[in-house]
């Protein structure tokens, strides 16, 4: 929120950049998970199948595979060696990750990601406290843990329980369970944890971090010496303890974010209505040096936040 006038998170965004300009990667992201829905949905519901299968494992236009990475782990794991196909499908989806960032997935397809916004959203809204807050390794943890039990049962093991996968199957194919599993993630990040399942207990994506701490698209903060310490990218984004390193880091410090944990949302893109952040790539080191005129007015702006936050 801006420490200036209390005003909405992203206000001053909307005020320089416009309505869209302000909400555009929400926009396209929204746009991503309905197409992605869309190409499973057209076989179902118009006999069109573009695409077969669930986000789990797939096949589009009879071509190409996509195999969920931790579904083909938990597969070998469990003493299942995954068809030719199947692993192809894996190694396409490995392959996206590491240019994208493999949490690119939570954002940009998962449909619990609106889920989650949501409840995010209503959480602010109604000023809750946070609630419990498990540590973000919670999630590393469970991937471990689902991997020891994949190999103790030999069973895909989280597919049976995972409410992407659920939630998924449920709208492709019209099953109540969809609505059930989303309430209680709705619910969960509601009232008992904020930010809660993506953020500290999906394995999913946890899995997908690891695989994404290499990825080759990621944000930079190039203009950081813009940054009027107004706090709204801390206030959306999902995985703000990625923010710093890269924002407030010491002087010569890399302005790209790099940690595996970053979605590649966009959201503090958005909100920020200095235009600190852009996408880039890994190697772009390159900063914007401040003007001379701007240095007394980054001076102003740090005098009220800390006369603010007293």
């Amino acid at each position: 929120m801006s420490v200036e006038t209390h005003r909405p998170v992203g206000f001053e965004a909307l005020e320089e950049k416009g309505w869209i300009g302000s909400r555009r990667f929400l926009l396209l992201r929204r746009a991503s998970q309905l197409l992605f829905l869309a190409l499973f949905l057209t076989g179902p519901l118009f006999g069109l199948w573009i695409t077969k299968g669930t986000l789990a494992g797939s096949m589009t236009f009879d071509i190409l595979p996509l195999t969920d990475p931790f579904v083909a782990t938990q597969s070998f794991v469990a003493g299942h060696w995954p068809s030719a196909t199947a692993l192809l499908g894996a190694l396409i989806v490995v392959v996206a990750y590491v240019l994208l960032g493999g949490r690119s997935y939570c954002s940009w397809v998962c449909p619990v990601n609106p889920v989650t916004d949501a409840a995010h959203w209503v959480h602010r809204r109604l000023d809750l406290p946070k609630g419990w807050q498990p540590k973000r390794s919670t999630r590393l943890w469970l991937v471990g843990i689902v991997l020891a039990v994949s190999l103790l049962t030999g069973t895909i093991a989280w597919e049976a329980i995972n409410p992407v996968t659920i939630i998924h199957r449920g709208l492709v194919f019209g099953l109540a369970s969809a609505w059930i599993v989303a309430a209680g993630v709705f619910l969960f990040d509601l009232f008992v944890a904020r930010r809660g399942w993506c953020g500290h207990i999906c394995p999913v994506g946890a899995f997908y971090g690891l695989i994404g701490k290499v990825a080759l698209v990621r944000v930079s903060a190039a203009n950081r010496d813009a940054c009027d310490n107004c706090m709204d990218c801390y206030a959306v984004c999902p995985e703000k303890q990625v923010i710093s390193p890269a924002l407030k880091g010491a002087p010569g410090s890399s302005p790209i974010i790099l940690a595996g944990d970053c979605t590649n949302c966009g959201g503090f893109i958005d909100v920020c209505a200095q235009h600190v952040f852009s996408f880039t790539h890994r190697f772009d080191e390159r900063i914007v040096e401040p003007s001379p005129q701007s240095a007394p007015e980054q001076s102003a702006a740090s005098k009220i936040h800390k006369e603010c936050s007293q």
